[in-house]
């Protein structure tokens, strides 16, 4: 959902204690978030990155470094970037996908970006990447989303087909960003979830929201379906 000026990030000063201080505290709830999502199921293996803006003008961001275990995430496994992705702070590579880290920030204004892989949400970017998307409405977990107060609310969960072609899938999110701006997450076919908000605690509880709801909706779309033989 697109924030408004008011409800941004305060702008923070990229060096110095208090830069210091949004850094630690934003590693701090990261490594915390990826423990979680990975006892619930969503950040399996080396899957996930998660990211919070630290700092706005210079562009700063805490991310998650590549290819680890966030189940045991800890505070030395985040890096710092700038607006180029360049690291700034702590050891390692920000995944590729920052690319798309940044895209939301920028697009948004958001204060915080979670990915996620989970089994439901999987099945169905697969299941509807035909329709470039599916909706979801009449459920009061709809609710728990930035600005929705209503279950009549249409949810509309916009589906993008997976690339290792970063430079393009960016541009391609930016497009559905613009054409979906009060969506709150993207999927990527077989491949997970994107989802934000204005601070660490927002992006979180739209994960959760989001995933439950895909729980629901895989369960009603696959519960029918013959099993397939193993033979």
């Amino acid at each position: 959902m697109p924030l408004t000026a008011s409800s941004k990030i305060p702008i923070t000063p990229a060096e110095g204690p208090i830069a210091d201080q949004a850094f630690n505290h934003a590693a701090e709830s990261l490594c915390r978030i990826g423990r979680e999502f990975y006892r619930r199921g969503w950040v399996f293996g080396t899957s996930g990155n998660f990211s919070a803006k630290i700092s706005t003008s210079p562009l700063r961001l805490a991310i998650t470094s590549s290819g680890l275990d966030k189940g045991s995430l800890a505070a030395a496994d985040i890096l710092e970037i700038d607006s180029d992705a360049t690291v700034l702070r702590g050891s390692g590579l920000p995944s590729a996908e920052t690319a798309l880290h940044l895209v939301i920030v920028r697009q948004l204004g958001a204060g915080a970006v979670l990915h996620t892989h989970s089994v439901c949400g999987t099945l169905l970017s697969d299941r509807f990447a035909a329709d470039s998307g599916f909706a979801i409405e009449g459920y009061e977990m709809l609710k728990g989303l930035a600005g929705v107060s209503t279950h009549e609310h249409r949810e509309w969960v916009p589906i993008l087909e997976n690339s290792q072609d970063y430079a393009a899938l960016s541009t391609e999110l930016a497009s559905v960003l613009r054409q979906y701006p009060q969506c709150h997450g993207v999927l990527l076919r077989k491949h997970g979830l994107y989802t934000w908000g204005q601070e660490i605690a927002e992006a979180r509880r739209h994960v959760e929201i989001l995933e439950f709801l895909f729980e629901v909706q895989a369960r009603l779309q696959f519960a029918s379906m013959p099993t397939p033989s193993l033979i």
